[in-house]
């Protein structure tokens, strides 16, 4: 790299006073773009990359690719603002600038929340952006899925940087049974389950989150099976259980993407009642 190079990240959306990602009163940081596909979304327009993240700020990407990674950038913004899907690039300065505005709001440990889309796919951009927010003392969480997750290079070493800035992790276990996982979302979680260990091993503090789906996420054994799970991480601070909704429908209409779960209601109170009463308990 002869330069180096301003890093931007894609936001989708921000949130001025989230209430349920994370602690306290947060701003929340949409990121556009995530690889996995849950038939439960209710935020596809989120999906599609603009560009692949890892390779734009790598030492390892000559000039005359990250021309063309740039130039793919443009039409690939094009494309979805033309679908109606929201997308800028940020500087992680001016970002934080904005939100430094609600500082005052972040009473009983607020702060930023960064999500998605996949908060992972922008690791160079959420690198600077918490670089900055730590200089400011400002409690930082991610919420992520955990799908880019790997012990290989260069994406560990990135982590770990990144998993030193951040205060909490908001961790979604989706399906603790891998063959149901794929099915859910079309990849394996056996990586996803290693961060988390890793997390845990890390001293890095966890909420655990299950997206509660009848007939795909309401089996009691699967259910006593993540709580197995969740129980050998040393530092798991809160379990929740989200009931599945369907607020997402007219989103996937709109973009012309046919809904996998039709006919599926949100769950029961006694579903959510065996649900909680297994993962919650702590």
């Amino acid at each position: 790299m002869s330069e180096k190079k301003q890093v931007l990240g894609y936001v989708h959306s921000t949130e001025s006073f989230g209430a349920v990602d994370g602690p306290g009163i947060r701003f929340v940081v949409f990121l556009q773009g995530c690889k996995m596909r849950c038939k439960y979304c209710h935020n596809p327009e989120t999906w599609n990359l603009v560009t692949d993240y890892s390779k734009l700020y790598s030492d390892e990407t000559s000039d005359a690719e990250r021309e063309e990674l740039e130039k793919k950038i443009e039409e690939n913004t094009k494309l979805l603002k033309d679908k109606g899907v929201k997308i800028e690039a940020r500087t992680p300065e001016d970002l934080l600038k904005q939100a430094l505005r609600y500082k005052p709001y972040w009473k009983n440990g607020g702060g930023i929340t960064v999500s998605g889309g996949e908060a992972l796919l922008q690791m160079d951009f959420l690198i600077e952006f918490f670089k900055l927010a730590k200089a400011e003392g400002i409690h930082t969480t991610i919420d992520t899925a955990g799908n880019p997750f790997t012990r290989e290079e260069p994406f560990f070493s990135k982590f770990n940087e990144l998993m030193n800035l951040t205060d909490l992790f908001l961790l979604d276990i989706k399906q603790i049974n891998d063959d149901k996982h794929r099915d859910l979302t079309g990849f394996s979680n056996r990586n996803i389950l290693d961060l988390a260990q890793y997390l845990s091993d890390q001293g890095k503090h966890m909420w655990i989150r299950h997206v509660l789906v009848p007939t795909i996420t309401t089996d009691e054994d699967d259910l006593k099976k993540t709580k197995e799970f969740i129980d050998t991480l040393k530092t798991v601070d809160k379990v929740e259980v989200l009931p599945y909704h369907k607020l997402g429908i007219t989103e996937w209409e709109r973009l012309g993407i046919p809904y996998k779960l039709e006919g599926i209601d949100p769950p029961t109170d006694e579903e959510q009642k065996l649900a909680k009463n297994i993962l919650e308990t702590m």
